[in-house]
């Protein structure tokens, strides 16, 4: 299972969203998810806020669904809340390798 996620991000909280995303990170490896590449769209100097989007694989659905329910994430909701504005998530399968 692929997840591609694209956040929103404030600025302002910025350092609380890297906080969450660690500890995220960790929990998720659990229910062996990893969060495989992560691309940083930057925005201008007058915006207050910016996107990351994130390439993200469990092993399957049932997987992710017991990393979302996994209630280790409730002692660091609140960094997520105060982070981030919006979340988008598709969810596909792995394609062909086109560089192979």
């Amino acid at each position: 299972m692929v997840l591609v996620v694209t956040l929103t991000v404030r600025k302002a909280e910025t350092a609380a969203f890297h906080e969450f995303e660690r500890q995220a990170a960790r929990i998720m490896a659990r229910h062996g998810g990893v969060i495989e590449r992560v691309v940083v769209i930057d925005s201008r100097d007058d915006e207050d806020t910016f996107k990351e989007v994130h390439i993200v694989t469990f092993p399957n659905a049932d997987s992710f669904e017991a990393y979302r329910a996994d209630d280790a994430l409730r002692p660091i909701a609140h960094l997520r809340a105060q982070a981030v504005v919006s979340t988008v998530i598709w969810v596909g399968r792995a394609g062909l390798n086109y560089t192979q």
